[in-house]
């Protein structure tokens, strides 16, 4: 793995809730929490801060350990089936609003990808037939059954409402056989060993009625509400943070951003304002704090970081960076080789 791969895989991009579930999922079967942690760099404050964000990293670590320890190959499965739409933060709230089915399959691969980017994912549909095909972007290894088996756990769960039959291939041997797997979804016809890791699914028309659980229920909630919309902010300011992160370049902007969140520019601004922030303030320390890690842990050319942030040229990228810490990249990059 090259130095900048190596960066990226420390870079926090996945809410800590993910680890939490996760943790508290093997601990019910008898995994002690502590045989998970060592030597993750999770702590216990980490796990409990709603707002905070861990690395590939260090998830990596953790599912390696349980990987091991789970003694039934369907475990990652079931774990992914308890990540309903709550479990998935924002994305609950956009979904639950959302009466049109092509659109909330749509809307779930999106918000996966940046939400969970442990895996890319691929939609594609032929009338009312969806497929997603799940890609390895980090090289997980040995681990890619395991999150193969979580992300099609949670794709199942939260799209059981507008689907009815669900096709699952896995590009991979099983330990079990078919109708042991069915146990656990009925609605599902699991395949082993084949070309790739893909889901199928067949609309089945509306998303089932939920009572008092539509988007404009929540929010007509949260005016009365202040606990509520303090944790909406958040929500929105965690998922903004991991898409400036995901995509740093000259196409993260205030727009694209609430375009991608399905939400206005507007109603984007005032999530972010009721966090006590706003998109140029989240954006700049972003853009400052891997700056500064490419700097100090990479030789990557200053052109290409100033290119990979969105600069137009590296005097730009210089002269932000200057007024950003007092210092310039130069004199940075000059400083942490000194200290090697």
């Amino acid at each position: 793995m090259d130095i900048s791969n190596h960066m990226a895989l420390e870079v926090p991009l996945i809410s800590a809730r993910y680890a939490r579930r996760f943790v508290e999922f093997m601990e019910r079967r008898g995994v002690k929490r502590a045989a998970l942690l060592n030597d993750s760099d999770i702590t216990e404050d980490l796990l409990d801060d709603p707002d905070a964000n861990i690395s590939m990293q260090q998830i990596t670590s953790v599912l390696q350990k349980a990987d091991w320890l789970m003694n039934d190959d369907r475990a990652a499965f079931q774990f992914g089936q308890q990540l309903d739409l709550p479990s998935h933060g924002l994305l609950g709230f956009a979904v639950l609003g959302q009466d049109n089915p092509r659109q909330l399959i749509s809307m779930i691969v999106q918000h996966l990808r940046v939400g969970l980017p442990l895996m890319d994912m691929e939609l594609n549909s032929t009338g009312s037939i969806f497929h997603i095909r799940l890609r390895d972007t980090w090289g997980l290894g040995e681990l890619t059954p395991c999150v193969t088996k979580m992300y099609m756990g949670s794709i199942h769960r939260i799209s059981a409402d507008v689907c009815r039959h669900f096709d699952i291939q896995f590009a991979f041997s099983a330990q079990r056989d078919a109708e042991s797997w069915r146990s656990l979804a009925p609605d599902c016809e699991f395949r082993f060993d084949a070309p790739h890791n893909q889901i199928t699914m067949a609309l089945k028309g509306q998303p089932n009625p939920k009572n008092n659980t539509s988007l404009k229920f929540l929010l007509a909630r949260n005016r009365n509400n202040p606990g509520e919309t303090v944790r909406l902010a958040n929500e929105t300011l965690m998922q903004v943070r991991e898409m400036i992160m995901s995509q740093p370049g000259r196409s993260c902007s205030t727009s694209n951003i609430a375009r991608r969140l399905d939400i206005s520019t507007r109603t984007l601004r005032q999530h972010l304002a009721s966090a006590g922030t706003s998109f140029r303030e989240v954006r700049v320390d972003i853009r400052e704090n891997l700056a500064t890690l490419y700097l100090r842990d990479t030789n990557v050319p200053l052109e290409s970081i100033a290119e990979k942030l969105g600069f137009s040229d590296q005097a730009s990228f210089t002269k932000a960076y200057r007024a950003w810490t007092g210092q310039t990249p130069g004199d940075v990059r000059k400083q942490s080789r000194k200290t090697q």
